[in-house]
């Protein structure tokens, strides 16, 4: 995500400022490394690491800084927002938070193996989480079932270990927010089916969870929860789960499964979201822009579009006479 940003503003001839996240640095200061053994003019690209409520907002609200791209939480998002109308209106875009919904009429083994790619990578901490699932209730039962059986093959280890394909989150706080909403599962009343708690007593892994029987109404289905917990809703009919799937204050990804072309294009046109996958989850490609609508952010990155965040648009008109 650095790279989507720190390519198209070199490209368009901008100096850059970066501010990693604090819990993830090193990426950052290494990238930095690099930077200056390729031989970088000094000032082209300068990365300050430390806390959002001091250099982050110090970027925010700089008079000195013209646009802002920012990748991380709608709370965050809409302060960067206000900082940027109070101090010089700089531009800025956004890609938020999500609680993206997956729609699957069909094909159910490939839908149960695309999805948890897209719920449980990198822990669920991905704001492209297959947090929502939809399945037409024919088919419910049995995605349930193969849901289960396919978590069960998940290897939980230290992220090193080339067999490991789930680690830890990134810290307590993060680990707590998860438990606490997995409980909040619970007492609301979803199934647990598998999963549902930590690994150990004394760390910061967490089982990959999955609740069937959810509720639209229940936290579990609104809030972004950002770790590796499944909601399995069920539907009936395919205007419902329209309607349903874009009631969220969120809209960045969605997802079809279904082997109907008509379905596939008729439902990806309704959803409210900036990027629809169709039997595939995670699909990007530097080609494709990705950005979301409603809370999810606004503003597109990777693509054509990207660049038109970094530059801008300038008209200038000539009188011709006889001299020019």
């Amino acid at each position: 995500m650095l790279m989507w940003k720190l390519a198209p503003a070199l490209s368009c001839g901008n100096t850059v400022v970066i501010k990693p996240a604090e819990q993830t640095p090193l990426t950052a200061l290494h990238i930095g490394s690099l930077i200056k053994e390729a031989g970088f003019p000094p000032g082209v690209v300068n990365i300050i690491p430390g806390f959002g409520s001091t250099a982050g907002a110090a970027i925010a609200s700089h008079e000195g800084i013209d646009k802002v791209a920012f990748t991380g939480s709608t709370e965050v998002g809409q302060l960067i927002k206000e900082a940027a109308a109070k101090s010089n209106l700089k531009r800025v875009t956004l890609e938020l938070g999500g609680k993206n919904p997956c729609i699957v009429f069909a094909d159910l083994q490939m839908a149960v193996e695309e999805i948890q790619k897209g719920a449980f990578y990198n822990q669920g901490q991905c704001c492209t989480a297959a947090s929502r699932v939809f399945v037409q209730d024919r088919i419910y039962e049995e995605f349930v079932r193969r849901s289960i059986e396919n978590a069960k093959k998940i290897v939980i280890g230290d992220p090193l270990d080339p067999q490991t394909t789930h680690g830890p989150q990134i810290d307590q706080q993060q680990f707590e927010k998860i438990i606490g909403l997995i409980e909040s599962g619970k007492k609301e009343g979803a199934k647990l089916e598998y999963g549902g708690g930590a690994v150990g007593e004394k760390s910061l892994f967490i089982h990959p969870t999955i609740f069937s029987e959810v509720k639209d109404s229940m936290r579990i289905a609104k809030e972004e929860i950002f770790g590796p917990v499944l909601c399995i809703f069920s539907f009936k009919s395919k205007q419902e789960v329209i309607e349903r799937a874009n009631n969220s204050q969120y809209g960045l990804v969605s997802a079809v499964f279904t082997t109907s072309m008509d379905r596939a294009l008729s439902v990806s046109g309704a959803l409210e979201t900036g990027t629809v996958w169709i039997n595939c989850y995670n699909a990007m490609h530097v080609q494709t822009p990705f950005g979301g609508y409603k809370m999810s952010g606004n503003g597109r990155e990777l693509g054509e579009y990207a660049l038109a965040e970094y530059s801008e648009v300038k008209t200038v008109t000539f009188k011709m006479n006889d001299s020019m």
